[in-house]
């Protein structure tokens, strides 16, 4: 990878790892309704930041790929729990890829 293309990389993923939006942004962002979003919380599948009763919740950039990615699959016709299962696996993938990446940074 050219020098150039890992230092753009790396801006990303600091950008990355700061992003934090309230629901009713990702609500916008992604076309999922906040009631929605509260259900997949409820259920474990996303988790927001804010972990004190009646405060806004808030996702990082993690939990907003997910809602992206439980959406798409929806849309196809998966079950909510077959979705989750899938998603899981995913990002497990994409994690260890970022990890993968960021060592090769250091």
């Amino acid at each position: 990878m050219s020098k150039k293309i890992t230092e753009d990389l790396s801006f990303d993923f600091d950008f990355l790892d700061k992003l934090v939006v309230g629901i009713g942004e990702v609500s916008q962002i992604t076309s999922i309704p906040t009631r929605q979003i509260r259900y997949w919380e409820d259920k474990g599948i996303i988790s927001s930041l804010t972990e004190e009763e009646g405060k806004n919740r808030r996702y990082n950039y993690k939990n907003i790929k997910k809602m992206l990615l439980i959406k798409e699959l929806l849309d196809e016709g998966y079950t909510l729990d077959a979705a989750a299962e899938k998603i899981k696996k995913r990002m497990e993938l994409i994690e260890e890829t970022l990890r993968k990446l960021s060592a090769r940074k250091a």
